[in-house]
């Protein structure tokens, strides 16, 4: 097995809306805003190579929005998925499975992109298959009025129209085995109902594609809530509890919209777990 960071890019969102109840003059330390109140994110995916396998985790926002659309997030720097492919020797064409934490639009919209004439959409991953979950899955095909404008339908339902959609089994337990993927996954649904966070043994290390249960290292303190959270209060006990283990079992935590912090790990202090080191991908494993 190999593993390989994947930038689909980078842009912008407002630093309130990422911290909730906290103050801005104690986010704004660790994550600094600009004359916008605008924090940098990023897009980080991971690219799993096992055998004949090629599964990306999460794509990104995709690139078959709007001006306008695009507009709201600032969009900065010049990754994308497919440089960042082609960086390591690889197409879109090559990947074999796309896994999605969730079904909001920054984690899963470079999983569609337009047809030829822009007539239609059609699967960016042609010859890959598609996971979600089923209860997640009719969870963002039936939004709720908070989460309308996160799922939209021409990220998700063409998915299921190209005939390449999958489902998770799960066995009603929060963190449980998968061996068809090959990682273990924990469910939780403090962020949105049955989010995905892939555990992966590599190179005697557990690595978490951490998604939006820590959105970045800013957000470790308890309290530290997205205001994009639909249960918070559910937030942070599941938070609570991985961050325990994560210390104890000495997790590296692989963060996807943290756009200066690539790994961390965390440890625990006198006002409870806290950051412990940060890493480049390339310092831990190459």
């Amino acid at each position: 097995m190999k593993l390989y960071p994947i930038n689909a890019g980078n842009f912008k969102l407002d630093g309130g809306a990422m911290f909730g109840v906290v103050p801005k003059v104690i986010w704004n330390k660790t994550n600094p805003a600009d004359e916008k109140n605008l924090i940098d994110i990023a897009a980080r995916c991971l690219l799993i190579e096992d055998g004949d396998r090629l599964l990306l985790i999460d794509t990104g926002m995709g690139n078959k929005q709007s001006d306008k659309f695009f507009s709201y997030y600032s969009l900065w720097g010049d990754d994308s998925i497919d440089r960042s492919l082609q960086k390591y020797g690889f197409h879109r064409d090559d990947i074999t499975d796309v896994f999605m934490t969730h079904l909001h639009f920054d984690h899963c919209g470079g999983t569609v992109q337009w047809n030829t004439d822009r007539t239609g959409y059609e699967l960016a991953f042609k010859n890959a298959r598609v996971w979600s979950n089923e209860e997640h899955w009719q969870w963002a095909t039936k939004p709720n009025p908070r989460e309308k404008a996160s799922f939209l339908k021409e990220n998700i339902l063409p998915i299921q129209e190209s005939g390449h959609l999958n489902f998770v089994k799960r066995s009603g337990e929060a963190f449980q085995t998968n061996s068809e993927l090959g990682f273990d996954i924990l469910f939780a649904d403090g962020h949105t109902d049955k989010q995905m966070i892939p555990h992966i043994q590599y190179q005697d290390k557990t690595i978490v594609f951490m998604a939006d249960l820590l959105p970045t290292a800013g957000h470790i303190p308890l309290p530290y809530v997205m205001g994009y959270d639909t249960r918070p209060l559910l937030t942070m006990p599941e938070k609570a509890l991985f961050l325990e283990n994560a210390a104890k079992n000495n997790w590296y935590l692989f963060l996807e919209h943290d756009a200066h912090n690539e790994i961390i790990t965390v440890q625990q202090t006198e006002k409870g777990v806290r950051l412990k080191d940060v890493y480049t991908f390339n310092e831990l494993f190459n």
